[in-house]
């Protein structure tokens, strides 16, 4: 039985061979389009990103000024305000303080990823020129 199967596959190697059968690669067009539309996909992702991180740096450095300008509501105007403050006063201003501080700690991060994000897309526009990046809808 194994026999018959190494019959049959040596002849149909020795009748590829002869037959004059040739290697036959795509286009030079549809390789550019295969190629073009590889590198769109990664310029979309990159300006996905980018616009998201773009967003969430907006709405996050709205919230942490509204966080330091309600601290500075409850935090008060006396020059020894902080010697006759309430306990319940301190708590809002220990919770305010955590919030503005991780805010902040975020707005950092964010705004080194973009600036990474924008460096990769940068270095994508400048290696494929003829790629236009994609525009995005907000």
């Amino acid at each position: 039985m194994f026999q018959l199967f190494l019959r049959a596959r040596a002849q149909n190697l020795l009748g590829d061979r002869r037959s004059d059968k040739r290697f036959k690669a795509r286009s030079a067009e549809r390789d550019a389009d295969t190629d073009q539309a590889r590198i769109a996909a990664i310029m979309a992702a990159i300006e996905a990103a980018l616009q998201e991180a773009e967003r969430e740096q907006a709405g996050l450095n709205r919230r942490v000024d509204d966080a330091l300008a309600r601290a500075a509501v409850t935090f008060g105007n006396g020059t020894d305000e902080y010697l006759e403050r309430e306990p319940l006063d301190n708590h809002h201003q220990d919770l305010f303080a955590a919030d503005i501080s991780n805010g902040q700690r975020r707005l950092k991060e964010l705004a080194s990823t973009i600036s990474h994000l924008k460096f990769v897309k940068a270095a994508m526009l400048t290696r494929f020129p003829d790629v236009k990046p994609p525009q995005l809808s907000n």
